[in-house]
């Protein structure tokens, strides 16, 4: 089957891109996978991909407006945003759409003649919905939790996702919630994000350094500044510890300016971006998740998976669907400092537990790999095949039939 993935920005470092390269890796071998992106920064994707996967860019612009490849600028223009028709303006990427680009991914859609069309953000759902052709399999994607939605945006989802042939949600409480908007009006799915098969065994914990991880972009949901502030106390318990953040962001000036003030300079250290995070999980001996709202966070998977001792807050959504507290991982009260604070220093001083934790975190790590997630997204193709009844289907040949879109 053809499988087209639409994403914002395939060349950037993210969740969402690491979940969308794992699962065209893993479906290209028995389907015609392409991911087609928005926008594009880089002359080469960042994470890898398997080359029997195409990736393809709708624009020759990045993000802020410029075009690829230095060929001049071409700014937004506000005003025609503001008037913009189109039905997505309440996804917090609208601002860096505009008809031209919207007009872009309309036509990628509609140039596909059959297969699957996953998109995977609310901005590009509502425009596979209102305007890609009925003759796809089209699938919206989730990688946020549905609470998080301004209501206005709220609205527009209960709205048009009807229109759509399904859509994917990461976790348990993210599907009660789109139950609740939507009813039964679109088939609703769970499929987890998934990560790469482990070809190797965690590293033990005596092999690991006195380091904290934590990745991420450098913005207010990741919750950084919480975690800086928790490393406080961290660091005068047990000075030989070190806090390492990987990622970069709007907020890395931020970031230097509270870890120099509580004294951390040279303990707290931004990273910045690195193309082998499996390589510096299997180094550290703790990771922790900050964050003040997640979907499923893939660094928590990820870091699980390299048999890491996770301490997490429990934010909206994600974590508690992955760690049990005590089990295989500690979850602290979301955005809870003093908690989180206490939550390291167990496990800093406590070895055993470490050992403990970090084994059945790499057990938990393992149920998340692609080759138990596949099989969920071989089964919701085979449902679709088998609800389309030949009225459904419009011929691959000639245009789209504009009364069925």
């Amino acid at each position: 089957m053809n499988i087209r993935y639409l994403l914002h920005n395939a060349y950037a470092v993210g969740g969402t891109i690491r979940t969308v390269f794992n699962q065209a890796n893993a479906l290209c071998a028995t389907h015609d996978v392409e991911i087609a992106s928005v926008y594009r920064t880089g002359e080469k994707p960042a994470l890898p991909l398997d080359p029997r996967v195409r990736l393809v860019s709708l624009t020759d612009l990045k993000p802020d407006g410029t075009r690829w490849g230095g060929a001049g600028a071409r700014p937004f223009n506000r005003t025609r945003l503001l008037r913009n028709p189109l039905p997505h303006g309440r996804d917090f990427r609208y601002s860096r759409f505009d008809p031209w680009v919207d007009l872009s991914v309309i036509r990628y859609m509609r140039s596909q003649r059959d297969g699957a069309l996953i998109t995977t953000r609310p901005a590009l759902n509502l425009l596979s919905a209102w305007f890609a052709p009925r003759r796809l399999y089209r699938i919206g994607q989730d990688h946020m939790n549905f609470g998080s939605y301004r209501r206005r945006l709220q609205q527009r989802i209960a709205r048009a996702y009807p229109r759509l042939d399904a859509v994917t949600v990461l976790t348990r409480k993210d599907l009660e919630s789109y139950r609740a908007a939507l009813g039964d009006r679109v088939p609703l799915s769970r499929i987890p994000n998934g990560i790469p098969a482990r070809t190797a065994r965690p590293v033990p914990a005596p092999g690991r350094a006195p380091v904290v991880i934590a990745a991420g972009r450098l913005g207010r949901q990741k919750g950084f500044d919480l975690l800086t502030r928790a490393f406080a106390p961290v660091h005068a318990a047990h000075p030989e510890w070190e806090l390492h953040i990987f990622g970069e962001g709007r907020w890395r000036q931020r970031l230097t300016t509270l870890i120099d003030k509580h004294g951390l300079t040279g303990t707290v250290r931004l990273r910045g971006l690195t193309r082998d995070l499996d390589g510096e999980f299997a180094k550290a001996s703790i990771f922790v998740l900050s964050s003040r709202k997640e979907g499923l966070p893939m660094v928590l998977l990820e870091a699980m998976g390299a048999g890491l001792p996770v301490v997490s807050f429990d934010c909206p959504t994600g974590p508690a669907d992955v760690v049990d507290d005590g089990a295989n991982g500690l979850l602290i009260p979301a955005e809870d400092v003093d908690a989180l604070t206490a939550g390291i220093i167990r496990l800093i001083e406590d070895a055993s537990e470490r050992d403990r934790l970090g084994a059945a975190a790499a057990v938990t790590g393992a149920a998340y790999a692609m080759p138990a997630i596949v099989p969920l997204w071989e089964e919701l193709f085979a449902d679709l095949a088998a609800a389309r009844t030949p009225a459904d289907r419009v011929p691959v040949s000639g245009p789209p039939n504009p009364r069925r879109t």
